[in-house]
């Protein structure tokens, strides 16, 4: 859904931002947000979460795998993420 409507969304914010005369502001502002409510709120780039791709679980997650903490661990203890082993001293 993000994607789909991102470029939408990019060219309605910068529509918005564009508006320097008094009268367009006014009348230019209202006309986009209206055109911002037509569009669905989850095209919204800020509210796109980084989540597990096995799981699905938000919080925890390492960019670099896109796997969260948790499933990192038992990944790594099965020797599936080659390089990454458990750290002991």
């Amino acid at each position: 859904m993000f994607y789909k409507n991102y470029l939408k969304y990019k060219c309605l914010k910068d529509k918005l931002n564009t508006y320097n005369n008094i009268k367009k502001r006014v009348f230019g502002y209202f006309n986009s947000t209206l055109d911002f409510q037509k569009i669905p709120r989850n095209s919204n780039p800020t509210r796109i979460r980084n989540r597990c791709y096995i799981t699905g679980r938000p919080r925890g997650v390492f960019r670099r795998f896109g796997l969260s903490r948790c499933m990192i661990k038992d990944l790594a203890f099965k020797g599936f993420i080659p390089g990454l082993f458990k750290s002991s001293w």
